[in-house]
């Protein structure tokens, strides 16, 4: 299995251009899956450049409804004309940075029809299978960083139940992987116990303390290797660095081979 990030706050290659956003171009050994699509085209340039043809992938993936994820469905559906985009039922939903700023969906897109709405758990291909937890119990709960959602034209904490994550299961290997763990980074560590979790924590809004170093501890204590990017934050990922045994972090432009 190979896993190359397209698209990501910081780059490993000069070539390769960064945004604030995620986007990851996966090869198993039966599908070419493409897991978000940052938040503008330049995954589909980025993509060029490392000589990847997106209009070969056959299984695309929305983590959730937030434009730095999603940005870029235009471009992909328009580079390739045969891959489902699955997604959840609510990732169309307003959803919000505080009440003023927008960071939802382009809502126009909504009626294509290449797009695959998707309950809690779905398998989706041999070995891939898709979970939004939305019924799980939560053991660590740090709230949603002001990030609303409207609903009846009042603004609410989102409960991001428009998440999703994909377990891939390929070559006796079990990888998780999380857009912005918006449910818990340790939450979804504890519920999965995967051999590889790749993808962002959203801890890029907490500070360098104790509390963040028990986080740190806590994920080392699974036996799971960690690549993370984006919404983790650069000074967190160095942070957490120092007290884990396992953990990477994954800029566009770099490959992960499993």
């Amino acid at each position: 299995m190979r896993i190359t990030c397209l698209t990501e706050n910081t780059s490993a290659i000069d070539y390769i251009g960064a945004e604030h956003g995620l986007s990851l171009y996966i090869e198993t050994s039966k599908h070419l899956i493409l897991f978000d699509f940052g938040q503008s085209r330049l995954f589909s340039t980025n993509a060029e450049k490392l000589g990847i043809d997106l209009s070969k992938i056959d299984i695309a993936i929305l983590s959730h409804g937030h434009y730095d994820h999603g940005g870029g469905l235009s471009e992909f559906l328009k580079i390739n004309q045969k891959s489902p985009v699955y997604l959840t039922p609510y990732a169309f939903e307003p959803h919000y940075n505080g009440t003023e700023k927008y960071i939802g969906l382009d809502t126009s897109l909504s009626d294509s029809d290449r797009l695959c709405f998707v309950n809690d758990i779905t398998k989706i291909g041999d070995g891939l299978t898709l979970y939004t937890c939305n019924e799980r119990e939560k053991e660590f709960d740090l709230g949603s960083f002001g990030l609303n959602t409207l609903q009846n034209e009042c603004f609410i904490p989102d409960d991001f139940r428009h998440e999703q994550y994909l377990l891939i299961e390929d070559e006796g290997k079990k990888v998780l992987i999380s857009g912005c763990s918006h449910k818990g980074i340790l939450n979804i560590a504890k519920w999965f116990q995967a051999d590889v979790i790749i993808g962002g924590f959203h801890f890029s809004k907490l500070p360098l303390d104790e509390k963040l170093e028990s986080y740190a501890k806590y994920l080392d204590g699974f036996k799971t290797e960690y690549h993370t990017c984006h919404c983790t934050g650069e000074k967190q990922f160095d942070f957490m660095k120092k007290h884990m045994t396992n953990l990477h972090y994954l800029s566009a432009g770099q490959s992960i081979i499993l």
